[in-house]
């Protein structure tokens, strides 16, 4: 596949080899680098070098260069929410156009990498990613390769598609229960009210109002049922989620209608979380931890809600792996292996 050909006809063509740049004294590197695709401005450049005649990689029927692979399999890949870059040194990287929930095909994703030659990485699905926020890279390991391999690649990402996807989160009312005799009764300043409140508001979302309860459980019920009738799009009681005699959350909960999906995760910090649904509205009962600690079992699982997910048992029990905190002296979630 290889031949030697007038520099003047090589337009078009691929370097086989780099080419490299002399000036005594001021510089001595890679002025093309192999597999450069060469344009006609390259060509004077060349003859400067002394190259009149070059190797080029002249691939027959049934091969495909290492740039176009990488862009058929990105074209290939992805779906929603993401934007790819042109090839560079044949690779293509991934970029979340706006802010959302990355979600990744993980059994297609190890298929395509099981194909010989093939290389597609991304971050780790379900984390919330930001806008210009780079998220997967793909490549070819040789200057070329067989083009049955790539359509191996696309017929996966047809079968899966989207293989990776940012989900859009929705923009949601949030009503906020706030549980605990001490906060009710005015003894201590409520704290949780505007964590939470700032922590929905990153996500894009509202705290529709936020409700003052005692440690009583018909009190808590009627808060929750006033705010979902009142417009409520998902429900948040905070305090109260203990096993202590009076931590009535969960009661309250159930008591309101809840079908609990789990009480408990797997996670620390977020151990003692409740998913409850009454109808279509998630009802959210969340542990102190929130309070205080950057990243919880909250950051895991509401963004997932938000982008319109139904959370199963079997999504919670699954974040048992990863779900220990490293308590790092400056937190860098969603950069980090918590959850993932």
């Amino acid at each position: 596949m290889m031949k030697e050909i007038p520099v003047q006809e090589a337009v078009g063509r691929v370097l086989f080899h780099d080419i490299t740049r002399i000036v005594p004294g001021e510089f001595e590197g890679r002025a093309f680098k192999k597999g450069h695709v060469i344009e006609a401005e390259d060509v004077p450049k060349l003859l400067n070098l002394g190259k009149d005649n070059i190797y080029i990689l002249d691939l027959e029927e049934g091969f495909v260069h290492e740039n176009e692979s990488a862009v058929r399999i990105a074209q290939a890949a992805v779906g929603e929410g993401i934007q790819f870059s042109e090839p560079v040194e044949g690779k293509v990287t991934m970029t979340a156009v706006s802010r959302g929930l990355l979600k990744v095909n993980v059994e297609a994703l190890e298929r395509i990498n099981a194909i010989d030659e093939i290389v597609l990485a991304t971050l780790h699905t379900n984390q919330q990613v930001l806008a210009g926020k780079q998220i997967a890279g793909t490549r070819i390991i040789p200057l070329f390769t067989g083009e049955d391999k790539i359509l191996q690649v696309e017929a996966i990402c047809r079968e899966h598609y989207p293989v990776i996807s940012v989900k859009p989160l929705r923009s949601l009312k949030v009503g906020l229960v706030t549980t605990g005799n001490e906060v009710f009764h005015g003894r201590i300043e409520d704290k949780f009210g505007p964590v939470v409140r700032e922590k929905f508001e990153k996500l894009g979302s509202t705290v529709l109002r936020q409700i003052l309860v005692s440690d009583d459980v018909p009190m808590t019920v009627q808060a929750i049922h006033d705010l979902i009738d009142e417009g409520a799009e998902m429900v948040v009681a905070t305090g109260g989620m203990s096993v202590d005699p009076d931590d009535r959350t969960p009661a309250s909960i159930r008591a309101a209608g809840g079908k609990v999906v789990s009480y408990g995760s797997p996670t620390f910090p977020g151990a003692m979380f409740m998913l409850a649904y009454i109808g279509a509205v998630p009802v959210i009962g969340l542990p102190g931890c929130a309070m205080y600690r950057k990243a919880t079992v909250f950051d895991l699982l509401v963004p997932r809600i938000l982008a319109g997910e139904t959370v199963t048992r079997a999504d919670i029990t699954g974040l048992g792996h990863g779900g220990f905190c490293s308590g790092c002296t400056e937190c860098r979630y969603p950069d980090c292996g918590f959850g993932k």
